[in-house]
């Protein structure tokens, strides 16, 4: 591990966060001197980020836990265009009034993350709109335009990845590398901005930005990136059996939330509690020794300390009262997912009403596999249903997934 004499660059070291730094010696000395801004984009093109977006803010986290300034930019402009790295196909484009409405919902999740504020340290959010939507396209292509080669470009993982597979690539998001330059070089001039951070996939749009302010300004800015965060089992880091999880507890649960930290692999258990949590090294490096069934206090640790930053310390709790009754004492916990039912209803309309399965038909399969049950009791006919009366039903899809149907008063 490279030794760092800043307090940035060492804490980002010291929890696993660093990947590439562009001439991290430098970054070092001026983080070791200065208040350093540093920006992360993020895109809006749905109402909730995800926990695959968590280890960027974590980041602009530890940059202000370390004395500096977080930029959150927005890409209220970049939206319009869409981002190839990482993608396989042509994303879905929103309309000014639904990427608002995203940037709006989004912006309650990293009130629990960043202190926002006109402090040097304060975190800020901009737009990133506010200069793209104005820019004019001839003078842009010629200030800005002439500093690109489509040689390099085409040399992107980005780009690369979506040509080498015969999928189409838009003149629209061959763009977007340049935008995402040009963010820098604006943010170096509104707000001082020094460092841009993002994954692994972004290091070549951090590049050009990087170069293209040098080129144009004079001004030295730095780079630094993650490693792509996966789990044990290579899987990537925000999904799971029933899709992404959401950071917004309107698209998420609190209990779903705490129950996703909770079933994490042994093997990932230090690297996210120091990824994800404001834990001491020391206390993270007890807990992930621990083994057998004793590794399941490290994973409720984890659980309560990363819902207790992203969703308040009380949600946490509860969640976790909510575990407790549901697997230690058998009991129905009251932040399970539910949906109030007059009467009785279709175990399969259940399963999908509870979100326990995306699909009638993925429902249908878990019951002939044996894997829904009713108040503990399996369920192998796909016609039964379920009778709601005084009392609240707990409906399980395999042993980890669990709703509760509520009688209608």
């Amino acid at each position: 591990m490279t030794e760092y004499s800043s307090d940035l660059l060492r804490l980002l070291s010291e929890r696993g966060y660093i990947h590439q730094v562009t001439d991290a010696e430098a970054l070092d000395a001026l983080a070791g001197s200065q208040v350093v801004p540093g920006y992360i984009g993020f895109d809006a093109t749905a109402s909730s980020l995800h926990v695959g977006n968590l280890v960027s803010i974590m980041l602009l986290r530890r940059l202000q836990q370390a004395g500096h300034k977080p930029i959150v930019v927005m890409g209220g402009g970049t939206t319009k265009v869409g981002d190839p790295s990482g993608k396989d196909e042509v994303r879905k484009l929103l309309d000014e009034e639904g990427i608002a409405a995203n940037i709006a919902s989004i912006r309650a999740a990293f009130e629990r993350f960043l202190t926002f504020g006109d402090g040097p340290t304060d975190a800020i959010m901009v737009n990133n709109a506010d200069w793209l939507d104005s820019l004019e396209y001839i003078p842009f292509l010629r200030d800005v335009g002439r500093h690109f080669t489509i040689n390099r470009m085409l040399t992107f993982d980005s780009v690369r990845l979506r040509l080498d597979r015969e999928q189409p690539l838009t003149f629209l998001e061959f763009n977007y590398m340049i935008l995402q330059a040009y963010d820098f070089l604006e943010l170096s001039r509104r707000a001082g901005c020094r460092l841009q951070m993002g994954g692994s996939d972004q290091w070549g749009n951090i590049v050009n930005g990087i170069e293209l302010t040098r080129r144009i300004d004079g001004t030295e800015l730095y780079g630094i990136t993650t490693p792509l965060i996966t789990k044990a089992d290579g899987s990537k880091m925000g999904k799971s059996v029933n899709g992404a999880i959401w950071l917004n507890e309107a698209q998420l649960s609190h209990y779903d939330y705490w129950q996703f930290w909770r079933n994490t692999d042994d093997r990932d258990v230090g690297k996210f509690l120091r990824l994800f949590t404001d834990l001491p090294l020391d206390e993270i490096a007890r807990l992930e020794k621990l083994e057998g069934a004793e590794i399941n206090e490290a994973k409720k640790v984890l659980a309560d300390e990363a819902t207790a930053l992203c969703r308040g310390r009380e949600a946490a709790q509860h969640a976790a009262e909510t575990a407790r009754k549901t697997f230690e004492e058998g009991a129905a916990g009251e932040a399970l997912p539910s949906m109030t039912v007059s009467g009785e209803i279709g175990i399969v309309d259940a399963l999908v009403g509870l979100g326990l399965t995306a699909s009638k038909g993925e429902a249908r399969r878990l019951i002939k596999q044996g894997g829904a049950r009713v108040d503990g009791a399996k369920i192998g006919d796909e016609s039964a249903t379920i009778s709601v009366e005084s009392q609240p039903v707990r409906v399980s899809a395999g042993k980890k997934h669990h709703g509760l149907l509520v009688p209608a008063t």
